[in-house]
């Protein structure tokens, strides 16, 4: 990841070096999709090693998008054989056609992970069909949130934490014998999350209050719980939730309030492309208003949940003036 503000920091290195040692939307992607010849390897199976060898067979898990892949690998460890259906940041899950491949990837499936909100249908029909006695877990559904709202909830830490809870939670359900097992798993992951708690916990503290423009909601949940205020003209903020495209009137707010420095910092997803948010952040760095890049899907290069949001978070931290 990279940052208008900064390309290395010491809280960056910090955050890497932690992640490192703890290892184990829009329409107009800017990537693009995998031909039919890569389609069918898009699914991609894990399966983290444990501290202990699983007492029995492994669980059988598909999950559909790759923000979800890794927590889920990393709550299942050697007792779960994890596929990840949408392993790749080239595709856009909310207009993902799944392949014959796809559908015979769940067959078996003795637990499947959803993301929900309409985010990922295709996932959930497929689950209904494929595998109809497996149960579902939706982060959508765990966290009650209803189709049309918001649904990048892996930006949420209260969805992480209650994804996390529900995912262990069947896991020992359906394998009570290793129900200790997914236990230890479940307290692993905690430590694991640790940095990504306490960058948290030191941004809102540093920073609560301020003010963030973004040119996505890809990370509104996430700005909420650091205590950031939303400044992005609500004109624009309607567009980009519909995908529609903002009015001038709309980029001419967002262009004059960065221009003003009304906003502390720009949240600008690279995973999106198009003249409209280059115009907004072109606008941001000629005003001197701090640029922090964030994705919708996990990076190119990472491997693991918290390596790529600490990479943000301390990014963010560092572009909001807050020291860890």
């Amino acid at each position: 990841m990279t940052v208008s503000t900064a390309s290395a920091t010491p809280l960056a290195a910090t955050a890497l070096a932690l992640a490192l040692v703890l290892t184990g939307c829009g329409s107009n992607r800017t990537a693009e999709s995998p031909s039919p010849a890569d389609t069918s390897a898009e699914a991609e199976t894990t399966a983290v090693a444990a501290p202990d060898a699983c007492p029995t067979a492994p669980v059988d898990v598909v999950v559909s998008v790759d923000q979800w892949g890794d927590i889920v690998s990393e709550l299942g460890g050697a007792c779960t054989a994890v596929t990840t259906v949408l392993a790749s940041s080239s595709v856009d899950p909310h207009d993902y056609e799944p392949s014959p491949a796809d559908a015979s990837s769940f067959a078996g499936a003795k637990l499947v992970v959803v993301n929900g909100a309409d985010y990922d249908h295709w996932a959930k029909d497929l689950a209904a069909t494929s595998a109809p006695g497996a149960p579902v877990i939706s982060a959508a559904e765990v966290t009650r949130t209803p189709d049309g709202a918001n649904p990048h909830l892996w930006y949420s830490p209260a969805a992480v934490t209650a994804v996390a809870d529900a995912v262990s939670a069947e896991l020992a359900k359906i394998d009570p014998a290793a129900a200790e097992y997914f236990t230890e798993r479940r307290e692993a992951f905690t430590t694991t999350m640790e940095p990504y708690s306490t960058l948290i916990d030191t941004i809102k503290k540093g920073a609560s209050g301020k003010s963030y423009a973004a040119t996505e909601s890809v990370f509104d949940y996430q700005a909420e719980a650091l205590g950031l205020v939303n400044k992005t003209p609500e004109g624009y903020r309607r567009s980009a939730a519909n995908e529609s495209e903002p009015t001038p009137a709309d980029i001419e707010a967002f262009r004059k309030a960065l221009s003003d420095k009304q906003i502390d910092v720009l949240i600008y997803n690279t995973q999106t492309e198009g003249s409209i948010p280059e115009q907004i952040r072109s606008t941001a760095e000629q005003s001197g208003v701090p640029v922090v890049e964030v994705t919708e899907t996990v990076a190119p290069g990472e491997t693991t949940f918290v390596g790529w949001q600490d990479k943000q978070l301390a990014a963010l931290a560092e572009a909001l003036g807050v020291k860890p």
